[in-house]
């Protein structure tokens, strides 16, 4: 008597089991649908960042302008103020046809005296190969050391009044820990192959031959500093006894001093020096990618240093 009852409820029961399994299905696929679409998109977008100058340093100006270039940040062979990226951009200058004049924007503190050399030589060259292309160096906030080894190389300086200008020397610099490893009782164990290989050893005490040796090189390369700098201010500079010193001026003193010329900025100059006011950037630049891959090995490291000491990364914040 109840098997009539039963027999359709459980008929019911598998019917929707049937449609529950067949919509899961349906949304299963469906995510997946979307899953394969974003992960397609997502190729596609890393595609274009390797293969496409995101940067607009492209150029694409027709006719006379006046080319820009950068010298940003510390000089040295690996930063954006390198010999090579800076040379780059200088010898699209020059050989651009509708160049009328070069601006080189200076704001440095200094770095590498070879990177910094490398590029005063390649200003020489291309100034001698392109007579009739003048080049200013336009000074912003900083234009000291290295910065004023290569700004030496212009047809003139232009300044802000308060700019830094100068720190014509060069240094040499490290620490000593002896006193603090006599301290801890930790005692140095350096062999060398050669009496000078451990040369200035910051943990063994300062050897008086190796100190004398290290300061006639640093005589030497601020020699080469002095003579490019009166090579390339000539009769302009009105040199005094502190000039060659490493002390550093204001861009109002520096004019005074002959270390640079006048006031100006890059607009100034191009409109009223050059008289071609469209500028356009010449400048090395690094592309979307690269600054990625950059960012990317900088977030590893902070991961590895914030996993190595336990460290909270909230407290970096």
């Amino acid at each position: 008597m109840d098997t009539p009852e039963k027999e359709p409820h459980w008929e019911r029961q598998l019917l929707e089991k049937i449609a529950l399994e067949s919509l899961k299905e349906t949304r299963a696929k469906r995510r997946w649908g979307i899953f394969f679409k974003l992960a397609g998109l997502a190729y596609l977008v890393a595609v274009l960042v390797l293969v496409v100058d995101w940067d607009g340093s492209e150029k694409l100006a027709d006719g006379k302008h006046t080319a820009l270039v950068n010298v940003r940040g510390t000089i040295d062979a690996t930063g954006d103020a390198s010999a090579e990226k800076i040379n780059g951009a200088l010898q699209s200058a020059f050989e651009d046809k509708g160049t009328a004049g070069i601006i080189l924007r200076i704001n440095s503190p200094g770095g590498s005296p070879v990177q910094a050399g490398i590029v005063y030589d390649e200003i020489q060259r291309l100034r001698k190969n392109h007579p009739d292309i003048h080049l200013y160096a336009v000074v912003e906030d900083m234009c000291a050391s290295g910065g004023y080894y290569i700004a030496s190389a212009a047809d003139k300086i232009f300044v802000d009044k308060a700019s830094i200008v100068g720190s014509i020397g060069v240094l040499m610099e490290g620490f000593g820990f002896t006193g603090a490893m006599q301290h801890l009782g930790i005692e140095r164990r350096l062999l060398t192959a050669g009496e000078n290989k451990g040369f200035l050893d910051p943990f063994s005490p300062q050897d008086a031959k190796q100190k004398e040796h290290a300061q006639t090189l640093l005589e030497e390369i601020h020699g080469q500093f002095i003579d490019v700098v009166r090579k390339g201010r000539g009769d302009r500079l009105k040199e005094t006894p502190e000039m060659f010193s490493g002390l550093m001026w204001t861009g109002s003193q520096s004019v005074k001093l002959g270390l640079a010329d006048d006031f100006g900025t890059v607009d100034s100059v191009a409109r009223d020096v050059i008289k071609v006011e469209n500028v356009l950037d010449y400048s090395v630049k690094e592309n979307i990618a690269e600054r990625f891959a950059k960012r990317l090995g900088a977030d590893v490291s902070q991961s590895l240093v914030l996993r190595l000491f336990n460290i909270d990364r909230t407290a970096l914040r």
